[in-house]
C-alpha cells in the first residue's frame, strides 16, 4: 500500500538533494575558481547533472535496480517501462511502499550529483565536450554497476552484507577516485606552483556549502525511504557529524598554521558530511561525533599532505575530501554500527567480519571506478583531447568556452 506521508517526505528529500547540486555544489565550486572560470564551472555542474538525469530515466534506473545479476541490472525498465502512477516501490518496512516514480527521482538525483562532483577535479582546464562524453560513459560503466552492487536487492556487495546507508562508496569514493584519475590525466593547470590560483569569491563557497548541508539532510535522512525513527537518526547524525568535523579541522589548522580559516571551516563541514553519509542511519550519536571528527582531520590531511604526495592537480579537492572522507566513513561504519558502541547492529554483530566486508566494498569501488576512469580518459585523450588550448586556458573558460563573462568591470 502506498504510504502518502512517506511519499511526500521522499519528494521533499529529492528536492533537497537537487538543491545540493544547483545552487549548492555550483556555488561551492564557483567560488573556489578564478573569476575568469566561474561561469564554466557553474555550467559544467548543471549540464553534467542534466546528462546524468536524462540517461538515468532512459536506461540508468533499469541497469541499477531492475533485476540482472550481482554486478549490473537488466533492461526490463528501460524508459521506465512498466512504472506508472500506481506502481509501488518497497521500503524497508514490510507492507509499506512509496510510488516507484518517487524512488526513481530520488535515486536519479544521487546519480546526478555523483557525476557533478567530478567537475571540481578538472576545473579551469578540461574541455566542455570531453567532460560531457566522460560523464555519459562513466555514469554507464562505473556509477551504475557500483550502485547496483551496493544497493540493488541482488547486488554483490549488498549480498556480502556491506553497509552504505546513503552513498559513501556509491557517490563519494566513486566520484573522488574518478576525479583523481581525471586530474592526473588532464594535467595541472597552467601556472600551478608559480602563480596565484586563489579562490575568487569565498562568500560564494560559504553559501554553497551551507546550501549543500541543508540539502544533505534529504540526501541522508531520505535514504531511510520513510519518515520514521531511522530517518530521524540519519537526520541528527547529519547535523552533529559535520559540526564535529568543522571543529576538528579548525583546531588542526589553528595548531599547524596559527589560525583557522573560513575556507577550512566549510571544507571541514563537507568532510564531515561525506564521512557520515555511509553511516548516518546505523551509528549512534557518539559514533557520529567520532566519525565527524575523524573526517575533519582526514580531510585536512587529504587536501594538504596527501595531495602533495599524489602529485595531481585535483583543483577543488574532490579526492582529498570526497574520496578520503568517504573511505574513512565507510570503514568506520563497520566499527560504530556495533550495538555495544551505540549502533543499530544486531546482537550477533561481528565487528571484524563487518570491517572485512566494508574494506571489500572500498577496494572494489576504488578499483572499479579507477580502472573504468583510466580507460575512458585515455581513450578520450587520444581521440579528441581532454584540455582546452593553452591560449584558451589563459584567457579563461568563461570567454573561450561559453562566450560570457561573470563580471563586467
Amino acid at each position: 500500500m502506498i504510504a502518502k506521508a512517506d511519499s511526500a517526505w521522499m519528494m521533499l528529500c529529492t528536492l533537497l538533494v537537487m538543491l545540493m547540486i544547483a545552487p549548492g555544489l555550483a556555488l561551492f565550486y564557483g567560488g573556489l575558481v578564478r573569476s575568469k572560470n566561474v561561469l564554466s564551472v557553474l555550467t559544467q555542474v548543471l549540464v553534467v547533472a542534466c546528462v546524468a538525469l536524462v540517461l538515468w530515466v532512459i536506461y540508468g534506473y533499469s541497469l541499477a535496480f531492475a533485476g540482472g545479476d550481482a554486478v549490473i541490472g537488466g533492461f526490463g525498465k528501460l524508459m521506465l517501462a512498466g512504472i506508472g502512477v500506481d506502481t509501488g516501490a518497497d521500503t524497508f518496512t514490510k507492507g509499506v511502499q512509496i510510488p516507484e516514480l518517487t524512488f526513481v527521482a530520488f535515486q536519479g538525483a544521487f546519480a546526478a550529483i555523483s557525476c557533478a562532483l567530478v567537475v571540481g577535479a578538472v576545473a579551469e582546464r578540461m574541455r566542455f565536450g570531453a567532460m560531457l562524453v566522460f560523464t555519459a560513459l562513466w555514469f554507464t560503466l562505473a556509477y551504475l554497476p557500483i550502485a547496483h552492487m551496493v544497493w540493488a536487492s541482488n547486488g554483490y556487495l549488498l549480498g556480502k552484507g556491506a553497509l552504505d546507508f546513503a552513498g559513501g562508496t556509491v557517490v563519494h569514493i566513486n566520484a573522488g577516485v574518478a576525479g583523481l584519475v581525471a586530474a592526473w590525466l588532464t594535467g595541472p593547470r597552467i601556472g600551478l606552483g608559480r602563480e596565484r590560483l586563489s579562490p575568487h569569491n569565498l562568500p560564494f563557497t560559504y553559501a554553497g556549502a551551507a546550501l549543500a548541508w541543508v540539502g544533505w539532510y534529504g540526501f541522508n535522512a531520505g535514504s531511510a525511504l520513510e519518515a520514521n525513527g531511522v530517518a530521524a537518526l540519519a537526520f541528527i547524525n547529519t547535523m552533529i557529524a559535520p559540526a564535529a568535523a568543522v571543529l576538528a579541522w579548525s583546531v588542526v589548522e589553528a595548531v599547524l598554521r596559527g589560525r583557522p580559516s573560513m575556507l577550512g571551516a566549510v571544507s571541514g563541514a563537507v568532510s564531515g558530511l561525506v564521512g557520515i553519509t555511509p553511516a548516518c542511519g546505523t551509528v549512534g550519536i557518539g559514533g557520529a561525533l567520532l566519525i565527524g571528527a575523524a573526517s575533519g582531520v582526514a580531510g585536512f590531511w587529504g587536501v594538504n599532505a596527501l595531495k602533495r604526495h599524489l602529485r595531481a592537480d585535483d583543483s577543488l579537492d574532490v579526492f582529498g575530501i570526497h574520496g578520503v572522507c568517504g573511505i574513512v566513513g565507510a570503514l568506520l561504519t563497520g566499527v560504530f554500527t556495533a550495538p555495544w558502541l551505540g549502533g543499530t547492529g544486531a546482537a550477533t554483530y561481528s565487528m571484524p567480519h563487518q570491517m572485512g566486508v566494508q574494506t571489500l566494498g572500498v577496494v572494489i569501488t576504488i578499483a572499479w571506478s579507477g580502472g573504468v576512469s583510466l580507460l575512458l580518459l585515455v581513450a578520450i585523450k587520444k581521440l579528441s583531447g581532454l584540455r582546452v588550448a593553452h591560449d584558451h586556458e589563459r584567457e579563461g573558460l568563461d570567454i573561450s568556452s561559453h562566450g560570457e563573462s561573470a563580471y563586467e568591470l
